[in-house]
């Protein structure tokens, strides 16, 4: 069994705080939510692990103010495993560490063929360890012991696997390289929201119409809003394939929506007056959506050579040139270089000096050391595509 406090009270908390205000080096943190059970990302529990001080639990809805915590251990590294999943999560608790060692990102710059915990636990420090709660509801309370002896070895092994990464990081000679990259995960801002997140509905394309589309939006929204009071995933109170069958099916009344085989869900039926009455504002709606949105997402690769060939040349020429740079690095080619950047580039060409391609890539978010490793290479194969006689080779997918 491995040993660990579940903190769940204030006075535990604040002696929990002080413990690890006197532990030494680096925190080991994890956060466990209810994604597909809750509406929120908000976190259900909070791991964090200290040498000299030992792995505590923190419970978020029964402490409130993480305030002594980040106080205990805000200005030492901390160290998660894919921090941009747990980032959101720690921030809005007002968790917010100064500096991060990243477990997943470095494994991936180091070239492991696995990344998941488990996996570079066990690569790592050659222990196995059982990923079977992943995917629970940790909004349950009281939570099982099982559940948090799996939650407590997520940290408890942490700061091994950063130290066993780090030698590896100096061997290869990437410490630069992740230096750059965590810092650069702490600095992501979060994404803006989606101008019409409703759009996002899956089967949505099967709907013709401003509107249908009106209606899809509105019964979007009304469950966006019954989820948001319920506190519970959309989706588990009415799937996505539901509310557009309802929109196909164009019920004439509320009987005939809960006559329609495909709207399921938990809510689908005793939440019917909700639904129907979207359906009547979405068909009573005067600021119909447009049906068809304009976009500056790039067309597939496989659509270049006839809508721009000079870019489909360029794209072409630079992209086997990143990937060889990348093999010779021992690491992914989109952790080397982001796959849109290239495509970017090579579509709205910059210019064709390396000056100009770094300052274009410098612009969309590339750092540094990846810059330093490919601008060059990449405006030595612009420079070579324009050159060719022939740029109307078979399209890359």
């Amino acid at each position: 069994m491995t040993e660990y406090s579940v903190i769940s009270d204030a006075e535990e908390f604040r002696a929990a705080c002080a413990v690890l205000a006197a532990g030494t080096g680096p925190v080991a943190v994890d956060v466990e939510r209810a994604s597909g059970f809750r509406y929120s990302q908000r976190a259900y529990l909070v791991q964090v692990f200290r040498r000299d001080a030992g792995v505590f639990l923190f419970d978020p809805p029964a402490i409130g103010d993480f305030a002594p915590l980040q106080a205990a251990i805000g200005d030492v590294e901390w160290v998660p495993h894919a921090a941009s999943q747990d980032l959101p999560s720690l921030r809005e608790l007002h968790l917010e560490p100064n500096e991060i060692f990243d477990t997943e990102l470095a494994s991936r710059l180091l070239g492991h063929d696995r990344v998941g915990l488990a996996a570079v636990v066990e690569d790592t420090l050659g222990i196995t360890l059982k990923k079977e709660h992943s995917a629970a509801d940790w909004s349950t309370r009281p939570l099982p012991d099982s559940w948090l002896e799996y939650a407590a070895l997520d940290v408890l092994h942490l700061i091994d696997v950063r130290d066993a990464l780090v030698a590896e990081l100096v061997e290869q000679d990437k410490t630069e390289f992740a230096a750059q990259e965590f810092a650069a995960t702490l600095a992501r801002a979060p994404k803006p929201p989606r101008e019409d997140p409703w759009r996002r509905l899956s089967g949505l394309h099967q709907v013709r119409g401003a509107r249908n589309l009106a209606v899809a939006r509105a019964l979007w929204e009304a469950r966006e809003m019954y989820a948001q009071q319920q506190d519970v995933s959309p989706g588990r109170l009415v799937p996505d394939r539901s509310l557009v069958a309802a929109v196909m099916a164009n019920p004439t009344s509320k009987q005939a929506l809960a006559g329609v085989k495909e709207f399921q869900g938990r809510a689908s039926r005793t939440q019917l007056d909700r639904w129907w009455q979207a359906i009547v504002d979405g068909r009573a709606a005067e600021n119909l959506p447009r049906e068809r949105v304009p976009s500056d997402t790039l067309p597939p690769p496989r659509a270049w050579a006839d809508r721009n060939p000079e870019a489909d040349a360029r794209l072409k020429a630079a992209r086997p040139v990143v990937e060889a740079v990348a093999e010779e690095l021992g690491m992914p080619t989109e952790n080397l270089l982001t796959p849109e950047y290239l495509r970017r580039i090579a579509w709205d060409l910059p210019g064709e000096t390396a000056e100009e391609i770094a300052a274009a890539l410098t612009a969309l978010g590339a750092r540094p050391w990846q810059i330093e490793q490919t601008a060059q290479k990449i405006a030595a194969a612009f420079v070579e595509a324009a050159q060719a006689p022939d740029t109307t080779s078979a399209p890359v997918s």
